[in-house]
């Protein structure tokens, strides 16, 4: 995540300060009640061993541009891998990665999965951000072949750390945001910690905290994209074939929805969600909550030991449960892409 100059501390260290009086939050619980059905949730099982190995191939600084080479290189050869054509797609600061699986209604639109590759100086960023990397390589795998109405587009962003830089240049675009339906973001979603008073929040907060522990995923979005969050809310529903030792791993989900897109509260803009917001695109940022929960934020020790692997398996997830539903839904998503 990226480190805000204007805020005393580090990045994300005030995520949920001075929400206005109209956001609202939702911390589903783990055990949701079972919909017809028809609306069952048919996302395919993650893999724990091949999300943790890809931080483990992760496990490097990912700051200089020899370092975020090696990064692009390994990504785009895991993308192939998987049957994907990625393409590098280059800005004056860096270079993205941008591959598409086209899906069977052109008219249905597109939802992208991203999250940022570069880390700062002298951290190896395991939680920030090959966490987020890893789930987006883990939505290929399992996502890659199957046949949805909606397209899938995949994004890895250069330079988060640097001001946001690889996802402005992706958004600067306008032609590819004319199909784009969502964006899900995902920046650090590997750290959990179940003690008393290790989840940690800012004073005057407007809102009952669900927990002083940090075991709990958080998805902000904007309010005039709810249908995004929505898709997250049920995102813990898991098909009856599935074994309950898999939905019993899931984290709960914090929702909270952001009006007058971050105007009134400026710590939810730092990430690569919110160039998308200001293009009027929704988007999402999946989070594990930075700093006010991880001691090891933006730090040396942030290296693969640290992660915790039932958290971060869950919130893979997670992931793929509501991106799939987002792709095979259509009546999901009910706001109309900005023209």
């Amino acid at each position: 995540m990226l480190l805000a100059v204007a805020v005393v501390g580090s990045r994300g260290s005030t995520f949920f300060e001075q929400l206005p009086s109209p956001a609202t939050v939702e911390r589903i619980p783990v055990e949701t009640p079972q919909p017809e059905s028809k609306e069952v949730n048919s996302a395919p099982q993650v893999s724990a061993n091949k999300l943790l190995t890809h931080i483990q191939k992760l496990n490097f600084q990912r700051y200089t541009t020899t370092e975020r080479s090696l990064t692009r290189t390994y990504i785009t050869t895991e993308l192939r891998k998987f049957g994907w054509k990625p393409k590098l797609e280059k800005f004056s600061e860096g270079v993205n990665i941008f591959a598409e699986r086209v899906g069977t209604s052109i008219a249905s639109g597109a939802i992208l999965v991203a999250a940022h590759y570069d880390t700062v100086a002298l951290s190896p960023g395991a939680d920030d951000n090959a966490s987020g990397v890893a789930v987006v390589l883990e939505v290929a795998r399992l996502l890659g072949s199957r046949t949805t109405p909606r397209t899938l587009q995949l994004a890895f962003f250069d330079q988060e750390e640097a001001g946001l830089l690889g996802s402005q240049a992706f958004v600067s675009k306008a032609p590819r945001l004319q199909n784009l339906h969502g964006a899900i973001v995902m920046d650090m979603v590997g750290y959990a910690c179940y003690t008393a008073g290790c989840q940690k929040y800012p004073a005057g907060l407007p809102l009952t905290p669900p927990s002083d522990k940090g075991d709990f995923l958080a998805v902000i979005g904007d309010t005039e994209h709810l249908p995004l969050l929505n898709a997250f809310q049920s995102s813990q529903i898991l098909p009856s074939t599935v074994p309950n030792k898999h939905k019993s791993n899931l984290p709960p989900v914090l929702t909270l929805p952001i009006p007058f897109k971050g105007l009134l509260t400026p710590d939810t803009l730092r990430s690569d969600h919110a160039p998308f917001w200001y293009q009027g695109v929704g988007a999402v940022l999946v989070t594990d909550t930075a700093n006010l929960r991880t001691p090891h934020y933006h730090k040396p020790s942030d290296v693969p030991a640290t992660i915790e692997r039932s958290f971060f398996t869950g919130a893979a997830q997670i992931v793929v449960n509501a991106t799939t539903t987002l792709l095979e839904k259509n009546e999901i998503l009910e706001t109309q892409p900005p023209n």
